[in-house]
């Protein structure tokens, strides 16, 4: 009986984790960003993502909303539509920006995944949809709890 409790365990702290992690995404897209853009939280910072057809603009803050310096910093952008997919390279333009220009358009489907590697930090990515309409629910990401082995719901003869 004990292992089954624990795989019971185990598969609601993943869940708890799981919704932990959309409910930041649709707070963000909650409350207006400072710049516009689109907001996403990753490791100890916020990215903001500004993206237009051929440029991408990221801010970098805290999660108290203070300007982090990039200068020295790395960050590369994929511009995933449908697929095709760019590689932007951004570079620091000063404060807490940083810019890249590349051969891209955006759809409602385009996905933005910025990797960021700051001086002495590790490196952090976060995922956008910039176009995505307010309100309406993106495509979420693939769930890894699907493929955790054998599913336990078909054996209940109600449903």
């Amino acid at each position: 009986m004990k292992t089954l409790m624990l795989g019971v365990l185990s598969v609601v702290i993943l869940a708890l984790t799981l919704s932990a992690e959309a409910h930041t995404d649709e707070y963000f897209e909650s409350v207006q960003a400072p710049h516009g853009g689109q907001l996403r939280m990753t490791g100890p910072y916020h990215m903001e993502l500004l993206a237009k057809d051929g440029e991408l603009t990221v801010y970098v803050t805290d999660h108290a909303d203070n300007v982090i310096g990039v200068d020295g910093g790395l960050a590369k952008a994929t511009v995933e539509t449908g697929s095709n997919r760019t590689q932007v390279h951004l570079h620091p333009v000063g404060g807490n920006i940083l810019k890249g220009t590349g051969t891209f358009s955006l759809t409602p489907s385009t996905v933005v995944i910025v990797f960021m590697k700051l001086p002495n930090q590790d490196g952090y990515a976060a995922r956008f949809m910039p176009l995505k309409p307010k309100g309406e629910q993106g495509e979420k990401a693939p769930s890894h709890t699907d493929d955790a082995g054998p599913h336990h719901h078909h054996h209940s003869p109600k449903h």
